[in-house]
């Protein structure tokens, strides 16, 4: 089958996170139909998360290619992007408080960001409760997409940008993701200023970091007065069902709670409010990261884009990547001939830029544990934990 032009193609992104949102969008915004199909029963199915930091030189200039920039600076916080290190009992060691000005890498909210792509789609874009399960059919195409509820459809070209444990990926590469090593566990806190002002306080604006060299937590405000804190520890991907505890059963929340304390014990009683003190159940995020360097054999029907292609340790790119990925890819398919050109010229570009990225962080999840003084300023990949 020879390759179709892209406005002619049945184009097929799994995955409505921010890369196959944006990467519709851009599509769109190039007279190019696309399908996004999710496999989440709706948008509000669940919590998306915490906050986000876009840069100015890769999330930023996806939304820009997006029509969005604009749309996100009345959304996003620039003085989400203070960031202070404190120690163990609390002392604040270092800390950087962005000008009135800076508009680098502000915050946004996982859930803004996702409803303002949402809401710039055609309507109908978006393919609710479809769960992929594998995607058929030969190389050159079509391929057919299987989904979890018996359904099926067909695609000149699919796009995995359904994240670490892609559906897709198997299409074009046996790499599977690996654990680090390193475990977050997330804990969430409510109106913080009236409730939890010890933990206000100690946050400030933006994120707070600290560490021993066994253990750590970073901790973020969001938006609507919530702070979310994630303790860092080495541990076994599966520590809390090996202790006979579960972070989906409220009743375990007090015995998980029990087996940080212990280890948090020789931190301050201040700095331990971040551990205990939380508000419902905690969520269990271990760390997995794709083998380095990560690349496949051309295909002519499939690609990836974010998490799906190159999965790294959350240091503060993986979203931005994304984005720039979906735009990046979006805009070779409005200006190729063919389907299969658009995808040669979209991995050239990225493929080495991830390789290169997710060898710079290849082990870099121990660096969360580390007691020592970051350089906020040195590096954008450098010293933010993003889960």
């Amino acid at each position: 089958m020879n390759s179709p032009a892209p406005g002619r193609a049945r184009i097929s992104v799994i995955g409505a996170g921010p890369g196959g949102l944006t990467c519709a969008r851009v599509l769109q915004r190039h007279g190019i139909a696309v399908t996004v199909h999710e496999r989440e029963a709706g948008p509000d199915a669940r919590n998306q998360g915490g906050t986000l930091d876009l840069h100015a030189d890769n999330g930023q200039l996806a939304l820009r290619e997006a029509g969005l920039l604009d749309a996100f600076f009345q959304l996003a916080r620039p003085e989400g992007q203070e960031m202070r290190q404190l120690s163990p009992d609390g002392t604040v060691l270092a800390r950087t408080v962005p000008e009135p000005d800076d508009l680098f890498k502000p915050e946004i909210d996982r859930g803004q960001l996702r409803d303002l792509l949402l809401d710039s789609l055609q309507p109908g874009t978006v393919q609710w409760g479809q769960a992929l399960k594998t995607v058929g059919g030969p190389d050159s195409g079509p391929r057919r997409l299987h989904f979890a509820d018996g359904t099926s459809a067909e695609a000149d070209l699919v796009i995995g940008a359904d994240g670490a444990f892609s559906r897709v990926r198997p299409a074009v590469s046996p790499a599977v993701p690996e654990y680090t090593g390193i475990t977050f566990l997330e804990a969430r806190f409510s109106d913080v200023e009236n409730r939890h002002p010890g933990i206000a306080e100690l946050v400030g604006q933006g994120g707070a970091a600290a560490a021993d060299g066994e253990r750590g937590l970073f901790a973020q405000r969001d938006s609507g007065n919530h702070i979310r804190v994630h303790l860092i520890r080495r541990a076994p991907a599966d520590w809390i069902t090996a202790s006979g505890l579960s972070t989906e059963n409220p009743d375990h929340t007090d015995g998980i709670r029990a087996r940080l304390l212990a280890d948090y014990a020789h931190w301050s009683p201040r700095m331990r409010q971040m551990v205990a003190d939380n508000d419902g159940r905690y969520t269990d995020r271990p760390l997995f990261a794709l083998p380095v360097p990560h690349t496949w054999e051309p295909s002519s029907t499939v690609t990836l884009l974010g998490d799906a292609a190159h999965l790294m340790p959350p240091l503060g790119v993986g979203v931005n990547l994304a984005m720039l990925d979906a735009a990046e890819l979006a805009l070779a398919l409005a200006h190729a001939a063919t389907v299969e050109d658009a995808l040669r010229a979209y991995e050239k570009t990225m493929l080495p830029r991830s390789v290169e990225t997710a060898t710079l962080l290849e082990g870099a999840a121990e660096g969360l544990l580390t007691a020592d003084i970051p350089d906020f300023a040195a590096t954008d990949t450098g010293g933010t934990p993003r889960p």
